[in-house]
């Protein structure tokens, strides 16, 4: 995994950060995998909302694979 990868990763998260936060939650990343899956810990309301499947997905990992193509995909872990 090159260097600067997850630092590239963080400040997409950085991106993405005020919205979740504008709903009292946010995103820490826990790993980045030697197969470039980014796997991430919702916290705040976003660890117990029950749409938070849909604010990985559609707001975390579209955003993730679009600033960092060559990610795999993004997991949330507990």
């Amino acid at each position: 995994m090159k260097p600067e990868m997850k630092e590239n990763v963080l400040k997409a998260l950085d991106s993405i950060r005020p919205f979740l936060q504008s709903d009292s939650g946010d995103v820490e990343l826990i790993e980045i995998t030697e197969d470039l899956i980014v796997k991430v810990k919702l916290i705040g309301a976003c660890s117990f909302c029950p749409l938070s499947i849909m604010t990985l997905r559609a707001g975390i990992e579209r955003s993730l694979l679009r600033q960092i193509p060559e990610i795999k995909r993004v997991e949330a872990v507990n």
